[in-house]
């Protein structure tokens, strides 16, 4: 496993990064800086992988592309990324050392649930900003106040909601459901907002089987039998990254998804590995609204630009992770500038930035998001039916509804797991107009 990956955002930029800032940290106060350097964290090995490494690459070409510009401010920025995959131990090893030994100004971290949950009190020790640009379990900022953190997306109440939304509203005759999720903190966490939110809009939907593999699982065939015998109407999972795409090839082997309608909310990052395996008429969430064929901002010059330029330097189209990635980015440049300009032109000092990132609206690849006052990313929710077109050797999204973050994340001050319990079948019937694909 690869411990520490160390990534100039530029060639060009090699020589102007060459000497180190020296000062200690309490010296730095609003002086401009020479770089500034981001630590992230992300799954370079292992299953997980097929997630992490496209994050980093988007890291890499945003970070590329900001130098060219001039950097921030003036400033070029260095990133420095380690691997997520050895557990939350070395992680905080890791993040621990950047900041001690390496002096970097911003942290990114991280993917995993477990990790957030980790990473935020280590951020609070450290003084260090840090910015949650994947992670979704909502428990972050519900049960802690974290001065030193923010998430630019959103989390698992939105990003399970509005699925569930859709599908009530397609089928609202589902009688039985069953899920396959991984065991760790966010396959239960979502599931239970899942089952809360179900039994609050439609009470009477029997559960047949609650299975929960072992995170990092390569073999299935225990929980398809299962789900072969029970034949429940609708399948409902949260797994990502390889043991999604492991999940859907076994399970389309057996013909399960003849028998069941599957609800994937993290699908879209699986849908070019696992090609036309995946089925017609599955319903796919892509954790935001991101998507390269985005129903209202694919003509855009940015997410054409962008789309294009990953394409050509990774040959694979970009997926939700590598959009986290860019509104994490986005949000920090965009912080820093108004930081900056508030300070009189000075640079910010840290305890600056934070207060700049809390509140901060931000446009991104596919539109513009906020950040709440308590450190939560607002984005709208993109959910559509995969269907197998011409253009594309995979699937696409048709009949994608993009719900609002006022329908279906909680709000400030309430936990996700109370307030989906206040949801019924008017919160159903709010669903915005489903929009077609159009190639």
């Amino acid at each position: 496993m690869a411990a520490l990956t160390r990534r100039a955002a530029l060639a060009t930029t090699t020589s102007a990064l060459a000497a180190p800032w020296i000062l200690p940290r309490s010296a730095l106060g609003q002086q401009k800086p020479a770089r500034i350097r981001l630590g992230i964290s992300t799954f370079l090995s292992g299953p997980a992988s097929v997630f992490g490494v496209p994050g980093r690459n988007a890291a890499d070409l945003l970070i590329a592309q900001l130098n060219a510009r001039g950097g921030i401010a003036g400033v070029p920025v260095e990133a420095l990324v380690i691997d997520e995959a050895p557990g939350v131990n070395f992680l905080l090893g890791e993040c621990r050392r950047l900041a001690q030994n390496e002096n970097v100004d911003v942290m990114l971290a991280s993917i995993s649930s477990g990790s957030c949950l980790a990473v935020a009190p280590l951020a609070e020790e450290l003084k260090l900003p840090n910015i949650m640009w994947d992670c979704g379990t909502q428990r972050i900022f519900e049960e802690g106040s974290w001065r030193w953190s923010v998430r630019t997306q959103a989390n698992a109440v939105p990003e399970i909601v509005a699925p569930l939304l859709y599908l009530l509203k397609i089928r609202p005759e589902v009688q039985t459901v069953a899920v396959v999720n991984q065991d760790y903190a966010w396959g239960r966490d979502s599931w239970a907002i899942w089952k809360s939110a179900m039994e609050a809009i439609k009470p009477g939907i029997k559960v047949v089987a609650e299975l929960f593999p072992k995170f990092g699982a390569t073999d299935f065939s225990t929980e398809i039998t299962r789900l072969q015998a029970l034949r429940p109407d609708v399948v409902f999972s949260t797994s990502w990254g390889g043991e999604l795409d492991t999940f859907v090839r076994q399970a389309a082997e057996r013909r399960l998804f003849e028998r069941s309608l599957f609800v994937l909310p993290l699908a879209e990052s699986s849908l070019e590995r696992v090609g036309k395996t995946l089925p017609e008429g599955v319903i796919v969430g892509a954790r935001g609204d991101h998507w390269f064929l985005h129903p209202t901002a694919k003509d855009t010059e940015r997410l054409k630009g962008f789309v294009t330029e990953y394409r050509k330097r990774f040959g694979l189209y970009p997926i939700y992770p590598t959009f986290h990635m860019a509104q994490a980015l986005f949000a920090l440049e965009a912080a820093y500038g108004k930081a900056i300009a508030a300070n009189g032109g000075a640079w910010p000092s840290r305890e600056q930035l934070m207060d700049t990132l809390r509140g901060l609206e931000f446009d991104h690849l596919t539109g513009r998001m906020k950040i709440r006052e308590d450190g939560q990313g607002l984005e709208p929710m993109l959910i559509g039916l995969s269907k197998h077109v011409p253009e594309y050797p995979f699937p696409v999204l048709d009949r994608m509804v993009l719900f609002p973050p006022e329908l279906v994340m909680n709000p400030m001050g309430t936990k996700g797991l109370e307030w989906v319990k206040t949801l019924s079948m008017e919160t159903v019937a709010k669903t915005p107009a489903p929009i077609p694909y159009k190639a």
